[in-house]
């Protein structure tokens, strides 16, 4: 666990130990960051700070849904950001925080295995290095945990502009209309398609948290009212962007898919005109091809005379597929 005292614009960085005695002063507020909420965390959640057992039990369970608490004295809230997997799955980076007029405590939820552990602390230790250097001097825990909310959201950003120059280039792999590859596209398209509802879900979600605790202006001070506003802003871009690329990209999709329905009509028209041609050839071959015609008795006239009609039957059906319009 990583503890630090803010007061006066300084920040100090503390010894776990010292928690009770910071807690009890007037004079600035705490931020307590927890890696994970192991024993040590578990017993500074539940003893020191008297948090709620339902929420101490969410801070160490996975959570798949953003989800806001309201408690007397402060709020609990559970957000994630988006970790994209080697096999094409988005891992959730879950980050739970409390926050009060006095305090504002970090927890980072489980962690995959397979998810580097500075990944999940990457927006935690970026606003713990302004605060150290001196670039950021917050005045209350919610201008603190706006901040870090706000590096969240910014990855969030981050990847759904990604996610935009994904969708930009299997568009123009499936316009260019470029031979073989098109099942690989398909495969990529479905997966960009996943990505994106992951991302608008993780937003939506986050969005709407913002929103009840807009709505809770009681349990808020006057000034924090622009900070919820502002990140249900950029949570709600998120969200619409989301929303924008996955419909271009079925567009996509559903053009990809009328190209190929039409290219398998075409070739199926083909086969069934090749087919139309060659069925009185082949009924002719077999008939001749009888001990009945073909013997000792055939004459080379007989020959000549099914050959002839062979190849006059074989313009005749397609003179008649092309004034069917089928070649």
């Amino acid at each position: 666990m990583e503890l630090f005292w803010l007061c006066e614009g300084r920040c100090e960085r503390k010894s776990p130990e010292e928690l009770p005695a910071l807690l009890a002063r007037e004079d600035g507020f705490v931020w307590l960051d927890a890696a994970e909420c192991d024993e040590e965390a578990t017993k500074a959640l539940a003893e020191i700070f008297r948090f709620h057992p339902l929420a101490v039990r969410d801070c160490r369970e996975r959570s798949h849904i953003a989800k806001l608490q309201v408690y007397p004295d402060h709020l609990f809230v559970v957000l994630h950001a988006p970790e994209p997997g080697d096999a094409g799955q988005i891992h959730l980076l879950e980050l739970d925080y409390f926050v009060s007029q006095r305090y504002l405590v970090t927890v980072h939820g489980p962690i995959n295995p397979e998810v580097p552990l500075e990944k999940a602390l990457r927006e935690t230790r970026s606003v713990a290095r302004r605060l150290e250097q001196g670039r950021f001097a917050p005045r209350s825990p919610a201008e603190l945990s706006h901040a870090i909310v706000s590096a969240l959201v910014a990855h969030q950003e981050t990847f759904v502009m990604e996610l935009t120059r994904k969708v930009a280039t299997l568009e123009r792999r499936v316009l260019s209309g470029e031979k073989g590859g098109f099942e690989n596209a398909l495969e990529e398209m479905f997966r960009v398609r996943h990505e994106l509802l992951t991302l608008r879900t993780m937003a939506a979600g986050a969005r709407e948290v913002y929103a009840r605790m807009g709505a809770l202006r009681r349990h808020l001070q006057p000034e924090a009212q622009p900070i919820i506003e502002d990140l249900m802003d950029h949570f709600e871009r998120v969200r619409s962007i989301c929303d924008s690329e996955k419909e271009f990209l079925q567009g996509v999709v559903d053009f990809y898919q009328s190209r190929t329905t039409v290219k398998m009509n075409i070739a199926m028209e083909r086969l069934a005109l090749i087919s139309a041609v060659m069925l009185p050839l082949t009924l002719l071959a077999g008939i001749y091809g009888m001990n009945i015609i073909v013997n000792e008795r055939t004459q080379s006239y007989h020959l000549a005379l099914v050959l002839a009609s062979m190849v006059a039957l074989g313009v005749v059906m397609l003179a008649w597929a092309r004034r069917q319009g089928w070649w």
